[in-house]
C-alpha cells in the first residue's frame, strides 16, 4: 500500500517477500493472513456477516472489554464490531510489515461500559510470522476491570486429523458441558463433537499439527487459552457459518479469564498472540 489511507474499510498489505494480511477497521479484525509459503491460515466463513452491527465470522476478532458470557456486558464486548481508527502501517527494516488500530472509548462504548480507555492493536506479520498485540490503557480516574481474547480461527485441512499438543495436565472448564472443571490428560488433543474449553495458566507455546504441516502459537500477557469448534451439530445452528464450515477450522485463542486483567488510572496491560508456519 503506497499512500496510507486511513479511512478504507477494508486494508491490504503485502510485505517485499509476497506475504499477505488483510485488516478491516470493523472491529480491527483481521480476516486473512497468508505466508510467503502461500497457504491461507486462517478460516473466514463465505457466510459471515458485514453489517455494521455484526462480528465478522472468522479470522481473529478482537473480544474486549468482557470475554463471552463472563459478566454482566453483551458477549464478548463491543471491540469486534467497533470502528477501529488505522493510526499507521508501514514496512520495517527487516522485511516485516506493522500496522497500527486504535479505540477510544465514546458515548457508544460509555453506554455499555462506563469506562474511559484507549485499546490498540498493533500486528507485525512477515514471511512466515504474525504477531497479534492488543493493549488497553486505563484512561479513566477510576479502576476497571477486564476480560479479554483474541478468538483466531485458524484454518485446519480436516478437523479430524488436528492434534494440539501443549495443554496436558492443565486445568480446564468445559463450557460444552456445562462448565464442568477438569484437568487435561490428553498428549496431544484430539478434536471430536463439540469442544469449548477454556484453559487456565496455560503455557506460552502450543503447536497445532496436522498431516501436512503445523503451526506455533504463542502467547504472552494472556494467561489463558480457549480451545474451540462448535461440532457439527451446533455448526448447522450458525446461520453466518458456511456448511461443514466447523471442518475447516479450530479455534485456539490467547484469553484472560480466570484473572481478569485489574488496572488503576494511567495503568496498561498488554497481551500478545504469535503465529508462526
Amino acid at each position: 500500500m503506497n499512500e496510507l489511507d486511513r479511512s478504507a474499510p477494508i486494508l491490504n498489505f503485502v510485505t517485499a517477500d509476497g506475504a499477505r494480511l488483510t485488516v478491516h477497521r470493523h472491529g480491527a479484525h483481521i480476516s486473512s493472513w497468508i505466508p510467503a509459503d502461500g497457504r491461507e491460515r486462517l478460516y473466514l466463513s463465505g457466510r459471515t456477516d458485514y453489517r455494521p452491527t455484526a462480528a465478522i465470522r472468522g479470522g481473529i476478532p478482537v473480544i474486549f472489554p468482557q470475554f463471552a458470557a463472563e459478566g454482566p456486558l453483551p458477549k464478548h464486548g463491543f471491540a469486534r464490531t467497533a470502528s477501529w481508527s488505522l493510526i499507521d502501517a508501514a514496512a520495517t527494516g527487516d522485511g516485516a510489515f506493522v500496522s497500527r488500530f486504535g479505540l477510544v472509548d465514546n458515548a457508544t462504548t460509555r453506554a455499555i461500559w462506563p469506562q474511559a480507555f484507549t485499546a490498540e492493536l498493533r500486528v507485525l506479520f512477515s514471511a512466515s510470522r504474525l504477531s497479534v498485540i492488543l493493549s488497553v490503557l486505563n484512561s479513566g480516574d477510576t479502576a476497571c476491570r477486564f476480560t479479554a481474547a483474541l478468538h483466531s480461527y485458524l484454518a485446519v485441512e480436516a478437523i479430524e486429523a488436528v492434534r494440539l499438543h501443549g495443554l496436558n495436565g492443565l486445568r480446564y472448564r468445559d463450557t460444552a458441558l456445562g462448565g464442568v472443571a477438569a484437568v487435561e490428560t490428553a498428549e496431544a488433543l484430539a478434536i471430536v463433537g463439540e469442544v469449548d474449553r477454556n484453559y487456565f495458566d496455560a503455557p506460552q507455546s502450543l503447536l497445532l499439527r496436522e498431516p501436512h504441516g503445523e503451526l506455533r502459537i504463542e502467547q504472552s500477557g494472556f494467561c489463558d487459552t480457549v480451545v474451540w469448534n462448535p461440532g457439527p451439530a451446533k455448526a448447522a445452528q450458525l446461520a453466518d457459518l458456511d456448511p461443514g464450515g466447523h471442518q475447516r477450522f479450530l479455534c485456539v485463542e490467547a484469553a484472560v479469564i480466570g484473572r481478569p486483567v485489574q488496572l488503576q488510572p494511567g495503568e496498561r496491560w498488554v497481551g500478545t498472540q504469535t503465529l508462526l508456519a
